[in-house]
């Protein structure tokens, strides 16, 4: 999929320039090699390479709040859209390619993903990790930000009438944040859920089939939806929260989460772009 969008578009003289500089830091502030988790700097940005075409000319993405984010580890935790997991690659993208300094999040994900033949590998050459507290702890205790969506595999496996109405969050990723005292980036993601217009989730037979989802859809390719990322202002942990706080404690936390980034996707929702827009539109 990658070789074949990246193929179509090609990369401005400007965009090569600001490409060489995000390099350049980058280099900078990574070890060349490959960390604990597997993350190669160097691989990772030669897969950067093909993803930033898509990035700005396929899906169109524009970033707002850019503002809101300060040269500091967070836990940066999103709405999960779109079926498959495109808003995450597009999320890290932006983190890189728009946003300074740039950074590689590092995206936890299911222990499912890691089993994934080809996708896997590459997958964590890029960043990712499983998603396990131990992981998390250890990333964010060496200054690096994590991305999480709470909502899980459920939240990414909406049907088309379930679209934007986010699951409840889990309280793990709060813990974690609670135990280092991590702030908390809130992000919309608006235009996913546009990649697959109609989708439906047999849940009978995915459960009898034992699969986390079983999308049944009128395309499988994702469509040219124009996605918009809006960030929030960080959040911090409350004086006298820690990782064994009550769970009414926690969850009224993680309730506050999920209203800010609620806020964020009804306010992206009214500066949606038509489908077939191009990169300009109101900015914030």
């Amino acid at each position: 999929m990658l070789d074949k969008l990246t193929g179509i578009f090609t990369l401005s003289e400007s965009e090569k320039k600001k490409f060489k500089k995000i390099e350049e830091a980058l280099l900078e502030r990574y070890p060349v090699g490959e960390d604990p988790w597997g993350l190669n700097v160097n691989k990772a940005r030669n897969s950067l390479k093909k993803i930033y075409p898509i990035y700005k000319h396929y899906f169109k993405v524009r970033v707002f709040g850019k503002e809101n984010v300060q040269d500091r580890p967070y836990m940066v935790t999103s709405n999960h859209t779109g079926q498959i997991a495109i808003d995450g690659m597009l999320l890290s993208t932006a983190f890189v390619m728009d946003i300074f300094p740039p950074r590689i999040l590092r995206p936890m994900v299911e222990r499912f993903f890691t089993a994934l033949p080809f996708i896997a590998p590459w997958a964590a050459e890029g960043g990712s990790v499983l998603g396990d507290r131990t992981n998390a702890l250890n990333l964010l205790k060496k200054g690096q930000s994590v991305m999480v969506f709470p909502e899980g595999v459920k939240g990414i496996a909406k049907s088309t009438p379930d679209y934007y109405k986010m699951k409840p969050f889990t309280r793990g990723f709060y813990r974690m944040c609670a135990a280092t005292k991590t702030e908390i980036l809130p992000i919309a993601i608006v235009g996913a859920e546009e990649f697959f217009p109609y989708v439906y989730h047999p849940r009978i037979i995915q459960k009898a089939l034992g699969l986390p989802a079983l999308p049944l859809s009128l395309n499988y390719f994702p469509l040219p939806s124009p996605v918009d990322i809006h960030i929030g202002e960080p959040i911090k942990i409350p004086e006298g929260l820690d990782q064994d706080s009550p769970d009414k404690d926690i969850d009224e936390q993680v309730f506050k989460i999920e209203k800010v980034i609620k806020d964020l996707i009804d306010e992206g929702i009214k500066m949606r772009r038509p489908f077939f827009a191009n990169q300009k539109g109101p900015k914030k």
